[in-house]
């Protein structure tokens, strides 16, 4: 890979020092702000001491066609700081993606863009629906790419008969590289700052903004893909819904209300769908959730089970050990006992 360093003027020593890590980033129209702000500030804090915002470990700039506005999904614009120019004076280029209805629309400029950098083997960063976009330059083949479980539906109807990986926070395939979007982006810079920089600055950075600590790609996205697969839209959104709403379950009259269909119509797509009625399918939901917790986090069974959406503890304690066969309190002790045996 060609990689171009910056050389940065220290003002207080007078010395001068080589940026180890040069980013690119090109916002699409309505791009997503968390996603850019989460991973631009991983790079701030891991290019100087302390929080002083000088770019001497690490340089970044906003590139663009042209130096109009950029507007973000929440109507908030970015001034690009340069045009697209010459795609080699940067280690990464950074897409960050926008809305779904944007995605859908071709950029002509930013795709020629982009082949351009890959043709030069610059290697490339989804973020967010940043994935999208590569994906219809045609810069995915052969790669595996990751999109927040959220958007798996959308990817599979824009890319008919891909399957991208909707259950891990970022994916590292050669030089592609792509996130869920969110917090996750903050996770897959700090894992270029510990690539290029050091693992030091990547969890000061973290640290920082208040992040534990530094996520590998594997780690499960939070909101964890649905096992459910169908090609049924009111299943799929029935499912949706009931994912966001896990802590304070609707009734499946209340969700059938939302989806301006009958109860009964709906009853009767999850059969056809999945062979299960919407009842079982949100309890699955809810304890694939419990078993989620129980295996990736300390918190109590109580707190799980109003987190879940169940009255008590020992009504979840039921329903678990119907769906699992073990109580939750056993099974978090046979986690406990699997992992001293690994040690």
């Amino acid at each position: 890979m060609t990689t171009t360093h910056s050389l940065r003027l220290h003002r207080d020593t007078g010395l001068v020092r080589e940026a180890r890590l040069t980013v690119g980033f090109v916002l699409c129209l309505r791009f997503t702000l968390c996603a850019f702000a989460n991973f631009v500030d991983v790079l701030r804090l891991a290019a100087d001491e302390g929080d002083r915002s000088r770019p001497i470990r690490c340089k970044w700039s906003v590139i663009a066609p042209n130096m109009r506005p950029i507007s973000s999904s929440s109507g908030i614009t970015v001034q690009p700081q340069e045009t697209f120019g010459d795609p080699t004076r940067f280690d990464y280029i950074v897409v960050v993606g926008g809305l779904i209805d944007e995605m859908e629309r071709n950029d002509e400029q930013i795709d020629a863009f982009l082949r351009q950098a890959a043709a030069a083997r610059v290697p490339l960063v989804g973020l967010c629906t940043g994935t999208f976009v590569l994906y219809r330059a045609g810069l995915m083949k052969g790669y595996r790419g990751c999109v927040s479980w959220f958007h798996y539906e959308d990817f599979r109807s824009q890319f008919d008969g891909l399957r991208p990986v909707s259950d891990q926070i970022f994916v590292v395939d050669r030089d592609r590289l792509t996130c869920a979007g969110g917090a996750s982006t903050a996770h897959l810079a700090a894992f270029l700052i510990e690539r290029h920089v050091g693992r030091a600055q990547a969890t000061k950075s973290l640290h920082i903004m208040m992040i534990p600590d530094v996520e590998k790609g594997e780690t499960l996205q939070p909101g964890f893909a649905l096992d459910f697969q169908t090609s049924d839209p009111i299943v799929h959104k029935a499912l949706l819904l009931m994912q966001q709403c896990l802590d304070m379950p609707l009734s499946i009259e209340q969700i059938a209300r939302q989806l301006k269909v009958g109860k009964r119509r709906l009853e009767r797509r999850f059969r056809d769908a999945l062979g299960s009625s919407p009842f079982a399918a949100f309890m699955e939901l809810r304890l694939a959730l419990v078993h989620f917790l129980l295996e990736n986090t300390d918190k109590s069974i109580a707190s799980i089970a109003a987190e879940s959406g169940f009255c008590d503890s020992s009504h979840l304690s039921r329903m678990f050990r119907r769906r699992f066969s073990i109580a939750p309190q056993e099974f978090r002790k046979s986690l406990l006992g699997h992992s001293a045996v690994a040690v």
